[in-house]
Formats: C-alpha cells, sequence, structure tokens
C-alpha cells in the first residue's frame, strides 16, 4: 500500500513547486510517522538552490576530507529535501518512546508528512507549555545559534565551557544582521548576560524587528559605525571596540564591517552563508593589523574537545529554554508570514526579486495546525 504527501521541490534554477510524492504505506518496528503543522523556510539556504548558487549543486562535499570537489557527481537538480524546521503530530508510531499525540521538531524538508526513523534521525519533543509554532527553531536554527556562544565560550575557556554565557556574560557584543540567525543569537547573547547588545542591521523592517525586541540598532549605510562604537567602548589605551562580534548576514561587506568594530585581537563568531564569495572582504586591514580571528561556527561540529559535555542535544535544550523565555517576543517579532505550502513557490519568487519583505516565514499545513497560544 502506499500514500501521497506534498513535498517542496526545487525543480531547476528559478523554479520551486509543490508536487505529489507516493511513498510506501508500511511503518516498519522502529519508526514513527509525523503528520507536519509548521515548516520554517531558512530563506538564505533556499534561495540558494532557488537561484543556483548553492555549491552542492556544481560540487561534490567529501566528508572525509572536508572538501567540496569539482569533477565529480553534485547534489544537482532535482533538490527534493528543502528546510530543516519542521514540526508536527506523532500519528502513528512503533518506536519505544515516542507516542502518538506527540508533538515532535525534526528536520526532514517541507513536506506534509515523514516517516521516521529516530535511531538515525533527530528528534526533540517539542514541550506541552511552549507553542507548537516556536517548535520551528528547536531542532536545528535554534541550535546554530546556540552553538554561536558556544565557540565564543571556548574562544575564552577553551575546552572548560560550563555553560552559553561564558563567551558573552559582562561583555559587549555587537550582532551584524537582524535576520532570524541575527535576532535569535542577539537573544541569546542577552539572555545569557552580555553586558551590552547591538544589532547592526541596514533594512529598515529588520532593524524595527531588532528595535521591538529592545536592541539599540545601528545602520552601517548612515555613517561610520566602527568609530561611533570604538569611541564609545574603550577598553584602554589603543584598545577600543567591540569585545565579541556575532557575523550573521551572508554579505561579505557585512563580515568586513565585524572586522572594523573589534577590539584588538578579537573574534568575530561568524554564522553566515556566503555563496557568492568573498571579494569584499579586505584582509590585509584590520584582520591583519588588529590580531583578528574569524571563528566559523556551524551546527555540523561543536568547538573541538567540548563534545563530552555539549552536543546538539544540549544545544536544543538551550533553544528550548530561551524559546520559554523570549517566545512571546520571538513569535510577535521574528514570524513575519504563515503561508500555505501551496503558495510557497510563489513567496520564494517575491523574496528572491525583493517584492516581498520577510524575517521568518512558515508554510502551514490547512486542516493540520492546531491553535497556537
Amino acid at each position: 500500500m502506499t500514500r501521497v504527501d506534498r513535498v517542496l521541490v526545487a525543480a531547476e534554477p528559478g523554479l520551486i513547486e509543490v508536487v505529489e510524492e507516493t511513498v510506501p504505506d508500511l511503518l516498519e518496528d522502529g519508526a514513527f510517522r509525523v503528520q507536519t503543522l509548521y515548516s520554517g523556510l531558512s530563506a538564505g539556504t533556499e534561495l540558494s538552490f532557488f537561484r543556483g548558487t548553492n555549491p552542492f549543486l556544481t560540487a561534490c562535499w567529501d566528508s572525509e576530507l572536508g572538501l567540496f570537489r569539482t569533477g565529480t557527481t553534485a547534489t544537482g537538480y532535482p533538490v527534493r529535501k528543502l528546510g530543516y524546521m519542521q514540526v508536527g503530530t506523532i500519528t502513528e508510531s512503533r518506536s519505544p518512546g515516542h507516542a502518538e499525540g506527540a508533538v515532535v521538531a525534526m528536520t526532514y524538508g517541507h513536506r506534509a508528512g515523514h516517516t521516521a526513523d529516530p535511531l538515525t534521525e533527530r528528534v526533540v519533543a517539542v514541550p506541552a507549555d511552549l507553542d507548537p509554532l516556536l517548535g520551528i527553531y528547536a531542532a536545528h536554527m535554534g541550535p546554530i545559534c546556540a552553538n554561536g556562544l558556544l565557540h565564543a565560550a571556548a574562544e575564552l575557556h577553551g575546552t572548560d565551557v560550563r555553560g552559553l554565557g561564558d563567551g558573552v556574560r559582562g561583555r559587549r557584543v555587537v550582532v551584524t544582521g537582524a535576520g532570524v540567525v541575527g535576532l535569535l543569537t542577539a537573544l541569546f547573547a542577552r539572555h545569557h548576560g552580555a553586558a551590552e547588545v547591538v544589532v547592526v542591521e541596514p533594512a529598515a523592517y529588520r532593524a524595527a524587528a531588532a528595535s521591538a525586541l529592545g536592541f539599540e540598532v545601528l545602520d552601517p549605510g548612515a555613517g561610520d559605525i566602527a568609530i561611533e562604537l570604538k569611541t564609545r567602548w574603550r577598553n584602554g589605551a589603543g584598545d577600543h571596540g567591540a569585545d565579541l562580534v556575532f557575523q550573521c548576514r551572508g554579505q561579505t561587506a557585512t563580515l568586513a564591517v565585524a572586522l572594523r568594530l573589534l577590539r584588538p585581537q578579537g573574534a568575530v563568531v561568524d554564522l553566515a552563508f556566503y555563496p557568492d564569495g568573498a571579494d569584499a572582504v579586505r584582509l590585509g586591514e584590520e584582520f591583519h593589523h588588529n590580531g583578528l580571528t574569524i571563528r566559523c561556527a556551524q551546527i555540523g561540529r561543536v568547538p573541538r574537545g567540548t563534545a563530552h559535555l555539549w552536543d546538539r542535544e544540549r544545544l536544543s535544550a538551550e533553544t528550548i529554554e530561551l524559546l520559554r523565555a523570549e517566545g512571546a517576543a520571538i513569535r510577535a517579532h521574528l514570524i513575519t508570514d504563515l503561508v500555505p505550502l501551496e503558495k510557497a513557490p510563489a513567496l520564494l519568487d517575491d523574496i528572491s526579486n525583493h517584492r516581498r519583505d520577510v524575517i521568518q516565514a512558515v508554510f502551514t499545513f490547512p486542516g493540520h495546525a492546531p491553535t497556537t497560544h
């Protein structure tokens, strides 16, 4: 027996479509079936598949060597798994510990339903006291941002990181970019005791969201914000600027700004994705003369030597703690669009062509979603 699921697919550059996919209806021992409630759009990553700029489309990732290799088989089109922020209800289970009716966060892509193997896939329980809509951040996006704080802590404490606040507590922090990653990271930094958190964002609608969340916002196009912050933040003679910058905007010019904001020997913790290259990063200037560090913090790994204490499950737990504390504000100011899955292709086309301003879009599945609270 088979069943039919609706799936969002990148068929070719510029063409995203909802297709029907026939899948086996047999549920094997150990598996469970989940019906999707909400599926969050990761605009930067998914637009790279829409536009054809994602490196996986033209080169093969060699996970053993850690290299993109040309001349071998790349992912190519069609891309049948888009997205990594899903929340759903378990409708049928043959898996101990995964009860029918439970709400879970997973990373199986934009689709109406999924058959899961909990031995090979991450499953994060969404607590009953948390709005299921906020659960889109629990499995992957929230841990990405939490991992940024973990890398900041490792810069100071090496392998002896006891809490996410170890890298930000009492420090002056800048977050460049007020998209989803930037705003969640700024909330994490404030939640864990940063002395000041300043958000840098040129787009008015994103700057407004950051301001509504209670952050000071600077427009990098309104003047030299490096002079402004380095005049304000004085640590000693010849030592001015931010203790730490989280770079969360996928523009290399913004990375260059982030480097200019740092005090000498400071670090940029980089959470951005750069599908267009890095021509604007002038590594012969502040990066060289101030002895700076760029630390890439991606969810594929925690800082070396910390895995005995920190893994993705703990980062998900930290995310749920943040969502409990800031959930109402996140719901009000980050999640800007609820869109039925069938309208996803039009939404992506609008975002790609700058016809619509979106911070966090979430695809819904009419008839499946509960009333949020």
